[in-house]
């Protein structure tokens, strides 16, 4: 066996460790902040976007805007907590997390824009799709997330479906939508996190 070879094996090694652990560089705190930001995009679009599907430009730079000020905040937790401050193998175990659950996030994101761009009478179906792919981000990462988390992917399955079957008519592009899916699930997932690893393992 030459040195590669040996390399290759133990990096493989290190691989299949990551995957049987527990990925901690979700923090309910975070997780929390994402909810409360969900419920606070869904206040002003209720003020201040009253119309959303005659003002589908507004009604996408609010939610793109919550969205990626949560990816900002979630990005800079891992960055900080998982990556500077941890090991080799913590960051692999980090950057398996991330691979596992990056599609999801540009799965949606190709499906808003083709939405908007080819099918824009089907706009009312994006909250409801939003919280099914987001499902799917979850359930990929469950392997390195606490057994309650698939619970989390189940919620935001059913609070997805939920939204679909109410999007049409006067309730297209409804704030409370957003609200019952991004808003609830995540407060939801953010006591999950704390009562199955902070609350039990404290702050680490």
């Amino acid at each position: 066996m030459d040195l590669h070879e040996a390399l290759a094996q133990i990096a493989e090694i290190r691989t299949q460790l990551a995957k049987s652990e527990t990925f901690r560089g979700y923090r309910a705190g975070t997780v929390a902040t994402s909810g409360v930001l969900a419920l606070a995009g869904a206040a002003v679009q209720a003020i201040w976007i009253a119309g959303p599907t005659e003002h589908l430009a507004a009604y996408l730079r609010l939610w793109i805007g919550v969205a990626a000020a949560s990816l900002l905040i979630f990005a800079a937790e891992i960055v900080v907590r998982s990556y500077w401050h941890a090991t080799g193998h913590a960051r692999q175990l980090t950057l398996l997390a991330v691979q596992q659950f990056a599609p999801c996030l540009v799965g949606g994101g190709l499906l808003t824009y083709a939405i908007v761009a080819a099918a824009p009478e089907s706009i009312g179906l994006l909250p409801g799709l939003w919280a099914l792919v987001f499902s799917l981000g979850i359930f990929a990462s469950c392997r390195l997330l606490p057994p309650g988390t698939m619970w989390i992917a189940g919620y935001y399955l059913v609070a997805g479906t939920a939204a679909l079957l109410w999007s049409g008519g006067a309730h297209t592009l409804s704030p409370w939508a957003m609200a019952g899916t991004f808003g609830a699930g995540q407060l939801l997932a953010a006591a999950v996190l704390f009562r199955t690893l902070e609350r039990k393992h404290g702050q680490d």
